[in-house]
């Protein structure tokens, strides 16, 4: 709930309602649920795909750059008061910031799925392609371990049967205007937080771990030179902005720029309110709860290809999944909210742990039950999920 409005799906309300059980479909299951055809590479189409963002972003770089002198005409003389103009003006260049940074989004996925091999059949030109794309949109090319839970004994929190609320208050305890504030950092800069220091990074690195250093040990011996070249091209991307000058840095690429990073960033944290298994699966991945048209404005292939994607592939894994599929239609930036004040922290220990909130409690409880009935007939998650051997992509 937040500022006395409670905006929670009904389907969101129903799974509280309902202690969970951890399903016992398998990855490979929902795997091979997927159609095939849809496991091919497709070159053409992937090229096709970063030839047309291209071909946006240099298109809405036009448009935009006609707004001022068409304003001067009076909009082709169709708005002449002063306040018109002004509130005409506003509108346009809103469109192309919110346009744009959802184009960017797109180019932001095609980068990171070229640096993963899934673009086009040759590496080589994966790599050039996503290099290219992240240096330009992104800044830079990440692994994929953020996110990562606090737990108690990070917060110096007391063991849970000795806490009390004035423990948790002292740590969590903000108004719900600071919380906004928190996700506009988040949204806006959270990214960069990540890159330099690795914040919500995996606990496998060294606090402060920073993904621009080429001796860091988020990279192997090998991969150094890779990280060299991309801050020079870092360098470089700077170097063209400093270049073109402040005032187009400002105009045209700042506010996509943060727009694109508040779409990308904000696809992810919704999901995090779901349970983490520890031993026990949860059943596979829990489906993102962000509305379907941020999930597909940012992504690698247009809206309606994408959507239709979505469509094929969700159907076929919700014949696995049956009632395990999750889905929540809270308005997308409520369920962010939510996510900042129910995603505080995890407990340490136990088989099927859920985040706690700012009182120490899980929304959700775990059904016991099931747990020791599907322990204690020898099924072992673990060792088989760690045998499946997926096949490539074609």
């Amino acid at each position: 709930m937040a500022f006395g409005i409670n905006l929670n799906g009904p389907e969101y309300e129903a799974r509280l309602k309902k202690p969970f059980s951890p399903p016992t479909v398998s990855l490979k299951d929902i795997h091979n649920a997927v159609p095939k055809h849809l496991l091919k590479k497709d070159p053409v189409k992937a090229a096709a795909y970063v030839a047309r963002d291209i071909t946006f972003t240099l298109l809405l770089f036009k448009l935009a750059s006609l707004i001022g002198p068409w304003a001067e005409t009076d909009f082709s003389g169709y708005v002449t008061s002063g306040s018109n103009k002004v509130l005409a003006k506003a509108a346009l260049w809103g469109a192309y910031y919110w346009i744009q940074g959802m184009v960017w989004a797109g180019i932001f996925c095609l980068g990171h799925d070229a640096g993963h091999g899934t673009l086009f059949d040759n590496n080589k030109i994966n790599n050039v392609v996503g290099f290219v794309l992240h240096t330009k949109a992104t800044a830079s090319m990440e692994r994929d371990e953020n996110y990562v839970p606090y737990t108690r004994s990070e917060y110096n929190l007391p063991e849970e049967k000795k806490a009390t609320k004035f423990d948790y208050a002292e740590v969590f305890e903000e108004t719900p205007i600071f919380t906004l504030f928190r996700m506009f950092v988040m949204q806006g800069f959270g990214w960069w937080i990540y890159l330099s220091k690795n914040t919500l990074g995996s606990k496998m690195y060294p606090p402060g771990t920073n993904h621009f250093s080429p001796s860091s040990p988020l990279f192997k011996p090998e991969q150094r030179n890779s990280i060299i070249i991309s801050n020079i091209a870092l360098a470089a991307m700077s170097a063209l902005m400093m270049y073109v000058g402040p005032n187009l840095v400002l105009k045209y690429y700042l506010v996509p720029y943060l727009l694109c990073s508040r779409i990308c960033t904000t696809r992810t944290p919704p999901s995090r309110i779901t349970g983490k298994p520890n031993g026990l699966s949860s059943g596979g991945p829990q489906l993102p709860l962000t509305g379907l048209f941020l999930a597909g404005a940012g992504d690698s292939s247009s809206i309606t290809y994408r959507m239709t994607m979505s469509h094929i592939i969700t159907k076929a894994i919700k014949t696995v999944l049956k009632d395990d599929y999750n889905y929540d239609s809270t308005p997308t930036f409520y369920a962010l909210y939510r996510s900042f004040t129910q995603c505080l922290f995890i407990e340490e220990e136990g088989d099927i742990i859920f985040y706690k909130n700012k009182d120490g409690v899980a929304v959700r409880e775990v059904a016991q039950a099931a747990v020791k009935e599907i322990k204690e007939s020898g099924w072992d998650p673990v060792e088989q999920d760690n045998n499946i051997a997926f096949p490539k992509l074609d």
